[in-house]
């Protein structure tokens, strides 16, 4: 038996749950650890039913055993003296094609790759589509907000623009080192080009920051002579979409995969939202590195367009 060990908010629980999907039609045997992650008030909540997905459980006992955990007190001196012999698996990269060999293993990672269940991917489409609004049985409020911005994306060529800074502000040099202003200015100059219609729909956990992005990205683009007019129909072009909570950010992935085309970050949420865009002209644009300091490849799917952290587009995934 194997044990994914599930973390992460919802984007990392959709790869997560893709994996187990492929191990299970390898005919093998795979449950959850969806304990040691999710003990504590402040983590980001389990989000799979809302695809109505189930999934098997670990008991603490299954769990224990692979990772070498046992609490009786003789155990925990001879961990002290040798060490631990857990059966453990930490992902290292993206993508490990020794990961679908493991019979008995505790998976520990993101498996943030399409290459881990390529070939039952229209298996993980069918699954990863979200229910009509109506049966969401949202509040009243919240259903209103979000049905207007659904209808304003369905009547535009809306372009899907994800800028979520960081988990942490500790991770702000990483962040700045990939998903910097310029890449959003370069992949929204690309877009543009591509889609002069183009309305960007900005889905941020940082709003106040992006406003000030925004109007700095409109006041570069401006012409000398624009009238009052031109420039209002260019504000117009930039809706900041705020309804949302980390309870309801769901709510984002759909909307976001009901855009025409996406910007994303380098982030499974909006990887996925980009994914199950069923939009069969759709244009993804991505960051060309996905982390500072491994070979991203591994991420990208075919056709993405990926722009550095200078603008520049760099090049279209094959």
């Amino acid at each position: 038996m194997n044990i994914i060990r599930m973390s992460g908010g919802l984007g990392n629980q959709m790869f997560q749950y893709a994996l187990y999907l492929k191990l299970r039609s390898m005919g093998k045997e795979v449950k959850f650890d969806d304990i040691n992650e999710y003990r504590s008030e402040s983590t980001r909540p389990i989000m799979l039913a809302l695809f109505g997905i189930e999934y098997p459980r670990a008991d603490w006992d299954e769990i224990t055993v692979f990772t070498d955990g046992d609490m009786n007190p003789m155990k925990r001196i001879r961990r002290k003296l040798f060490g631990r012999r857990a059966i453990e698996y930490y992902e290292e990269g993206f993508y490990d094609p020794e990961v679908l060999t493991f019979d008995s293993m505790y998976l520990r990672g993101n498996f943030q790759s399409e290459k881990y269940f390529e070939d039952i991917k229209d298996e993980v489409r069918a699954l990863y589509r979200f229910p009509e609004l109506e049966d969401m049985h949202l509040p009243v409020k919240l259903h209103n907000v979000t049905k207007a911005c659904l209808d304003a994306i369905e009547s535009t060529e809306a372009v899907a623009i994800h800028m979520y800074r960081s988990d942490s502000r500790l991770d702000e040099e990483l962040y700045e080192g990939i998903c910097t202003e310029k890449y959003y200015e370069g992949a929204v100059r690309f877009m543009q080009e591509k889609c002069p219609g183009a309305v960007f729909y900005i889905f941020s956990n940082e709003p106040k920051w992006v406003k000030g992005w925004v109007e700095h990205l409109i006041e570069s683009q401006m012409e000398d002579g624009m009238s009052v007019e031109e420039l209002k129909e260019m504000e117009k072009r930039f809706i900041m979409v705020e309804a949302n909570t980390e309870y309801t950010g769901y709510l984002d992935m759909m909307l976001m995969s009901r855009c025409r085309h996406n910007i994303i970050s380098n982030s499974s949420f909006s990887w996925w939202a980009a994914w199950i865009n069923d939009n069969p002209d759709k244009l993804v644009v991505a960051p060309d590195r996905w982390v500072n300091d491994k070979d991203s490849e591994d991420v990208y799917t075919r056709g993405m367009i990926l722009v550095d952290a200078k603008g520049k587009v760099n090049r279209r995934v094959k």
